[in-house]
C-alpha cells in the first residue's frame, strides 16, 4: 500500500469517531450507532495487511484512546474495540509471518539455483578432466610404452617426437576450441618439420555456431598445410570484431635455411627482428 493512501485511511480512523461521537450520549446505549468501530476496525486490518502495520496500530490506538476519553474504559469491550484490536493484532501476525515465509522461499529457490549451478560447473570440470585425460592417453601412451620398452634410451628423433607429442597436450590445454582432427593432424605435421607452433585460444570462438566453427577449422587447417614459416602464431581474437582467428607465420629470409627447416639455431630464435611475416591470416566470424 503507498504511504498517502494509508495516511488517508489513518486520517480516515481519527476523523470518523470524532465526527459519529460527537452526536451520541456516551451515557446511554448506543446500540448500532457506534458502527465506526467496526469501521474503522475493518480499515486497519486492511491497512495492517497491506504491510503498513504502524499506521493500522496508531488508527486503533486513536480509536482506543478516544473511547477510554469518551465513554470510559469500562465500556471499550461493550464498543468492540478490544475486538478491532485483536484482529488487527491478528493481521500483523499473519502479516509478518507471511511475509517471513516468502522472503524464506525466495532464498531457498536462490540456494537452489546456486547448488545446481555448482553441480552443473562440477560435472562440466569433471567432464572436461575426463575428456583430456582421454585426450592426453591417447596421445602419449604410445610413446609412453616405448619408454618404458627401452628403459628410457631413446634415439635423438623419438626425443623430438616426445617434444612435439608434449606440444601436442599443450594445445589441448590452450588451444581448445581451436582444435579438430584436421587441425591437430596439420600442426603436428608442421612441428615435425621443425616449425615451432602456438595455439591460443582465448574464448574468442565461445560465441560461434558449429557450421562457423567447422569453417574456422577448415580454413585454419587449410592455411597450416601450406605454411612453411618456422614459427606459427594462432590466437583466437576477442572483443566480438569481424575476425574469429588470426594466423601469423614467421620465418627467416634465408631462404636455403628455410628449406633446411628453420627454427632449429639458437642464434635464429634468439633474433626475432629478423624473422619476416611469410603467413599472415585472419578467419572472419561468419562466411562472407
Amino acid at each position: 500500500m503507498p504511504v498517502w493512501l494509508a495516511s488517508f485511511c489513518l486520517a480516515v480512523s481519527i476523523v470518523l469517531p470524532l465526527v459519529v461521537t460527537s452526536e451520541l450520549d456516551s451515557s446511554v446505549k448506543n446500540g448500532y450507532a457506534t458502527w465506526y468501530v467496526a469501521a474503522v476496525g475493518t480499515l486497519m486490518v486492511i491497512v495492517s495487511t497491506r504491510r503498513r502495520q504502524g499506521f493500522a496500530w496508531l488508527g486503533v490506538g486513536f480509536m482506543a484512546a478516544h473511547g477510554v476519553l469518551w465513554a470510559g474504559a469500562e465500556q471499550i469491550a461493550d464498543l468492540g474495540i478490544v475486538g478491532s484490536v485483536v484482529w488487527v493484532a491478528f493481521s500483523h501476525a499473519m502479516s509478518s509471518t507471511l511475509t517471513r515465509a516468502g522472503r524464506e522461499t525466495r532464498e531457498f529457490i536462490l540456494a537452489e539455483h546456486e547448488a545446481a549451478d555448482w553441480q552443473a560447473a562440477q560435472e562440466a570440470h569433471v567432464n572436461e578432466r575426463q575428456y583430456r585425460l582421454l585426450q592426453t592417453g591417447r596421445t602419449a601412451r604410445p610413446m609412453l610404452q616405448t619408454i618404458v620398452d627401452r628403459h628410457g634410451d631413446l634415439t635423438a628423433a623419438e626425443r623430438q617426437e616426445c617434444l612435439n607429442l608434449e606440444g601436442a597436450i599443450r594445445d589441448e590445454i590452450r588451444g581448445r576450441r581451436l582444435l579438430d582432427d584436421d587441425v591437430r593432424h596439420e600442426v603436428m605435421a608442421a612441428r615435425r618439420r621443425g616449425a615451432v607452433v602456438s595455439l591460443l585460444d582465448e574464448g574468442g570462438l565461445d560465441d560461434l555456431g558449429p557450421t562457423d566453427l567447422r569453417r574456422v577449422h577448415a580454413v585454419l587447417a587449410e592455411a597450416l598445410r601450406g605454411s612453411l614459416a618456422d614459427r606459427i602464431i594462432v590466437r583466437t581474437v576477442q572483443g566480438g570484431g569481424d575476425d574469429a582467428v588470426t594466423v601469423v607465420g614467421l620465418g627467416s629470409p634465408d631462404l636455403s635455411s628455410s628449406a633446411l627447416g628453420r627454427g632449429v639455431s639458437a642464434d635464429a630464435d634468439e633474433d626475432d627482428d629478423a624473422d619476416e611475416v611469410q603467413l599472415w591470416l585472419q578467419i572472419p566470424r561468419s562466411a562472407p
